[in-house]
């Protein structure tokens, strides 16, 4: 009967509650993990740990939560600001569509954030000179 479905709401939640699970022990290794010496600089596109995020925040993709940033700015060999990207193809004035190795991108310009170095993980790319101060100038906009 009616009682043999299961209920989606209790599987999504038990999914939501593992995957915060999984983030959080990642988390607990970046976080203590020794600092290690990334060199990165603006304008470079990395694979970052972006975990497991709350409402509409971006989170991260597969085992290490990762997903493609943007250094939009270095603050020390600490921190930075950065933006993420995204594979879906949105026009508004929240997204920067760019084209990257072959496919069409946006960098979520709504989602700028401060994070570590530390959840950096591999250095894939960099964006012209002439994508980034647009992107710069539309995060001006936005103020």
């Amino acid at each position: 009967g009616a009682g043999d479905k299961p209920n989606i709401m209790h599987i999504t939640e038990e999914n939501m509650v593992t995957q915060f699970h999984r983030w959080t022990v990642l988390k607990i290794q970046l976080h203590t993990s020794p600092q290690r010496e990334i060199y990165f600089r603006e304008k470079e596109i990395w694979w970052a740990s972006l975990g497991c995020n709350i409402g509409f925040e971006q989170d991260g993709k597969h085992n290490r939560f990762e997903r493609p940033i943007l250094v939009l700015r270095k603050f020390n060999k600490h921190t930075l600001w950065s933006l993420p990207f995204t594979s879906r193809n949105k026009t508004c004035k929240y997204y920067y569509q760019l084209e990257y190795k072959g496919r069409n991108s946006a960098i979520i310009l709504s989602q700028l954030r401060l994070i570590s170095s530390k959840r950096l993980l591999r250095k894939v790319g960099i964006v012209s000179k002439e994508h980034f101060e647009e992107v710069k100038k539309r995060i001006k906009d936005l103020l």
